[in-house]
């Protein structure tokens, strides 16, 4: 089977989870294209990621004056497709915050597209996120005459469902990914309920062949923080519970992962909160750097406002180690409180720093039997080589219909 992706950003590093996806399903035999809207917009460190971007074609490296003449050179030979497609931009232009205008020129992405997958025609295409990348595959879909998908992560997509016009993009795919019973919950609020069943739930997955067994506890490893540095993740409120734990145990070892716009903000907080001793800053890394990161930790902290279903927490289990996060949205399917992390409540600093330090007096027997648990929850939950075959699955299942 041929399959095409389409990604708002890819390769990114951010985005390792599509690219288990796009590996697994090519060990698994499929032909996979790769298209984004656009690529990195700093330097890839990891080479995987280096050699996918070698693969994909970008549709947003076209200029603006490109994008236009392809529509214009299109509308003859598909006249009434494309009006049949202008009642659906202006309607979801007029209800979104980037307007009509900005969905003219998402037509004009989808027709760059339907052009690359007539030159080499797959059996189906699937987008990630319910946003852009979706709208704009679901007009190629149309234009091209094949079947779409595509994949709700949230908490976008869940803070602005009418503004993303989600009802009728689920209406006019084929099928919707969740990546948790959560997520599909939240989707179903949104279509009638002759549509419930068009929404399946394909977790995102680990790649277990890639992933070494769980190294022993480290007697003074750190708590660990990966991800990007802005509110939603809650970094600020991260610091803030660190400081806490420093004024009670005089030392609190802390090691971050990633960057993003509170970078300055977070660095200064730290040292303005005399942490500087205490915190250290990795940057971005490569996913065998983020993995050996996890292995030399003590616990994943994520104390995370919104989210869907964070891939580190899923890493995190897989190296053996527990997981402090804020229960919210799919992640309580996923970390059961004292049995392989500790739940906690989102935006209470105290509740997290009493939950960082109770991790920190924990013996290293108790940490790896929760470590341990973690490992084989994932194992059972999220492997990639299962959650794709359920993914192709549902595929064929509706080209056969």
């Amino acid at each position: 089977m041929h399959i095409a992706y389409l990604i708002n950003q890819y390769p990114a590093v951010s985005h390792t989870f599509i690219r288990r996806e796009v590996l697994e399903l090519e060990r698994q035999g499929h032909k996979v294209s790769r298209y984004a809207l656009r690529g990195s917009p700093s330097a890839l460190p990891d080479p995987i990621d280096q050699r996918e971007a070698e693969k994909t074609k970008t549709i947003l490296a076209q200029s603006k004056g490109t994008l236009a003449k392809a529509l214009l050179a299109e509308a003859p030979r598909q006249l009434v497709s494309l009006l049949q497609l202008m009642p659906h931009v202006f309607s979801a232009g007029r209800r979104s915050k980037q307007g009509v205008l900005k969905h003219l020129l998402y037509l004009a992405e989808a027709v760059v597209l339907t052009r690359w997958l007539r030159e080499d025609p797959p059996d189906h295409l699937h987008a990630h996120f319910g946003t852009n990348a979706a709208f704009i595959a679901g007009m190629a879909a149309k234009l091209a005459n094949i079947p779409f998908s595509f994949t709700v992560h949230g908490p976008e997509e869940f803070d602005d469902p009418v503004g993303l016009s989600l009802q009728e993009k689920i209406h006019r795919a084929a099928f919707v990914v969740a990546i948790s019973s959560f997520g599909r919950s939240q989707l179903m609020r949104w279509v009638p309920v002759n549509e419930w069943d068009k929404i399946k739930v394909v977790q995102c997955g680990l790649d277990f062949g890639t992933i070494p067994d769980p190294t022993p506890l480290p007697a003074t490893g750190p708590l660990i923080f990966v991800g990007r540095f802005s509110e939603q993740k809650g970094v600020p409120l991260l610091i803030e519970a660190a400081k806490r734990v420093k004024t009670r145990r005089g030392a609190i070892p802390l090691t971050m992962v990633g960057g993003g716009e509170l970078m300055d903000v977070v660095k200064a907080k730290v040292t303005e909160s005399g942490l500087a001793d205490d915190v250290t800053f990795l940057g971005y890394l490569s996913s065998a750097d983020v993995q050996k990161t996890l292995a030399g930790g003590r616990a994943l902290v994520v104390p995370s406002f919104a989210e869907g279903l964070p891939v580190v927490i899923m890493e995190a289990m897989a190296a053996g180690r527990p997981v402090i996060s804020t229960a919210i949205n799919g992640i309580p399917e996923l970390v059961k409180d004292g049995t392989n992390g500790h739940l906690i409540v989102a935006g209470d600093v105290d509740n997290l720093a009493d939950a960082m330090e109770r991790v920190l007096d924990t013996d290293a027997q108790t940490l790896e039997t929760m470590g341990r648990a973690g490992r084989q929850t994932v194992r059972q939950r999220h492997n990639i080589v299962i959650e794709m075959e359920k993914f192709t699955a549902i595929i064929e299942e509706g080209l056969i219909r």
